[in-house]
């Protein structure tokens, strides 16, 4: 919840006329306090290309009528406010900031959304949007940073998108030379029952690493939906494996009546503003682009983020060897006895059905390449490992891209699920 500080009148002040003696917008449950120092030009509207600075960015104006507020500049803060609405004039959010602004030359203002009479759930939404905005500010990624759950991207896939539920924003992350370097981050909604989607219905927003798999335009939808849709590949394998259900899991724009939505405010699908959603699509490649949906994404040291590239790489290199060694023992030292396949058997039966395969022991050679590694979102007892595998055999040659799910059981790393795309 959001308080106010008391506007003060200094004296000999014209009547009516309030000037604050600070912005002090305290949020209780995030801890945030707002003050000069902190509300600075945001780093991602600063990396934003110069042809997306046209129409001034409404989180950055938003942001610069807290600064005036902070500094006791009113008519600042009202003039700020008032270009924000003429420019986004759907933006609820700013209709809202713009209203008290006008309530505190009459009189003080000891909570946001102060107008009288207004519906108390569409209040709470609005002051739900600011919280997360504001604190925002303070919890924004630290460029020296790594994003734990992305380890590795192929060379092929430009971007990886990554949803942080908790700070309701997506970050974009460019690949540059597998490593992920951070260019911007937008602010989302999510279900409106939070993440963890384990059923058709639920109102959750499903976590775990995807792909998008399509482009739908305006002209195809309701204009519940924006200015498009970029649908994921939810459920995925380990979605079902586990029995989770539903379908129809998009990241979609805001319908043109408003700007953005609450942060808990769809059934599942994580909504964008419609300017957002376009800028988002321009860095999507379909099939390609990997979307990761945490609850909370940690970021780590550079040296820590190594260490776990690297084990990750070390799983899957040793797997290989052992694999080339046709040797029983070692590769079923690599397997979980908890292993599902993509056929629905259980360790034996597909242990039995493996050995069956006829190999030529002197020429077995296994080559890896197009490798992606992510610790699965909230876990860091899951890494979930693609490549794709060129098997040579005499004089024969197969390829086949395979997935496998590493799961760690005491101090070892065994794979529990493994199938061919």
């Amino acid at each position: 919840m959001f308080r106010f500080c008391t506007p003060k009148r200094p004296a000999g002040s014209p009547p009516g006329r309030i000037i604050l003696s600070g912005l002090c917008w305290l949020l209780a449950g995030g801890g945030l306090v707002a003050s000069p120092v902190l509300l600075t030009k945001p780093a991602a509207a600063q990396s934003r290309p110069q042809a997306d600075q046209i129409k001034p960015d409404p989180e950055f104006m938003l942001i610069e009528v807290y600064k005036e507020l902070s500094a006791n500049r009113l008519r600042h803060a009202q003039a700020k406010a008032d270009a924000l609405v003429e420019a986004y004039p759907n933006f609820r959010l700013g209709h809202l900031v713009r209203g008290d602004l006008l309530l505190m030359h009459t009189r003080p203002v000891t909570t946001l959304g102060a107008v009288a009479g207004a519906p108390e759930d569409k209040l709470k939404s609005l002051r739900d949007e600011a919280m997360v905005r504001l604190k925002w500010l303070r919890e924004r990624p630290n460029p020296d940073l790594m994003p734990r759950p992305i380890l590795q991207m192929r060379d092929d896939q430009k971007h990886v998108l990554l949803v942080d539920a908790k700070r309701s924003r997506l970050y974009v992350y460019e690949n540059r030379g597998g490593r992920p370097k951070y260019v911007t981050d937008y602010y989302i909604s999510q279900g409106k029952f939070g993440v963890n989607k384990l059923k058709e219905g639920d109102q959750k927003t499903p976590v775990g690493v995807y792909y998008i798999t399509g482009r739908l335009s305006a002209a195809r939808l309701p204009d519940f939906y924006g200015s498009g849709a970029l649908p994921i590949n939810y459920p995925n394998e380990w979605d079902r494996l586990n029995g989770r259900s539903g379908s129809g899991i998009w990241l979609h724009g805001t319908p043109s009546d408003s700007f953005s939505r609450p942060p808990l405010s769809s059934d599942g699908c994580v909504v964008l503003t419609n300017p957002d959603l376009h800028k988002l699509s321009a860095s999507v490649e379909i099939g390609k682009t990997p979307v990761v949906i945490a609850e909370s994404v940690e970021f780590v040291s550079q040296a820590k983020w190594e260490s776990y590239r690297n084990t990750a790489a070390r799983l899957v290199e040793d797997w290989r060897r052992d694999v080339e060694s046709l040797n029983p023992n070692r590769l079923f030292a690599n397997y979980s006895r908890q292993f599902k396949s993509d056929q629905g058997e259980d360790f034996n039966e597909w242990w039995a059905k493996y050995q069956k395969f006829p190999v030529n022991a002197k020429k077995l050679s296994l080559k890896l390449r197009d490798m992606t590694y992510f610790f699965y979102p909230d876990r860091d007892d899951l890494i979930v490992s693609t490549f794709t595998q060129d098997a040579f055999n005499g004089k024969s040659r197969s390829t086949v891209r395979k997935r496998q799910y590493w799961a760690k059981e005491g101090a070892q790393w065994k794979i529990v699920y493994e199938l061919n795309l």
